[in-house]
């Protein structure tokens, strides 16, 4: 049976390509939406595909994520939208951020920082061994 073989095929790389891609935190999504909007106003697709390419490719986000997002960091006044016309006169969303966006997103940006290196820290404790090291003499 050549097509059950082929939808096994399929589900194993749907599978594994699920399992690398990286889930988002909506705190860390908040702060890439930020970021994104610090260069410029943007609708939702250009938000999503800024955050694709500056990554390399590596952060997808799915409309199903970003929308609400958006809509959330609107409710708390981080950003703001309004109705515009697209280069191929659509009718688009656009986002920019806010003064309290801007702030929200430096004080999110050092907590993230923080983590980072706390994270790094932890990583490289013991590299070649299966305990931290102790101090002890």
């Amino acid at each position: 049976m050549p097509t059950s073989m082929g939808n096994v095929e399929k589900k194993a790389k749907e599978k594994a390509s699920y399992q690398n891609r990286i889930e988002l935190l909506q705190g860390t999504l908040d702060m890439l939406i930020l970021q994104t909007l610090q260069w410029g106003p943007q609708h939702g697709y250009g938000i999503s595909q800024a955050i694709r390419i500056k990554s390399g490719e590596v952060l997808q986000v799915e409309t199903g994520s970003l929308y609400p997002a958006l809509h959330r960091l609107e409710r708390q006044g981080w950003v703001r939208s309004e109705w515009k016309l697209t280069e191929s006169n659509q009718q688009a969303k656009y986002y920019r951020i806010t003064t309290m966006g801007k702030k929200q997103l430096a004080s999110d940006h050092g907590r993230w920082q923080q983590m980072v290196e706390a994270i790094g820290a932890i990583m490289s404790v013991g590299a070649g061994s299966a305990e931290p090291e102790r101090g002890e003499p």
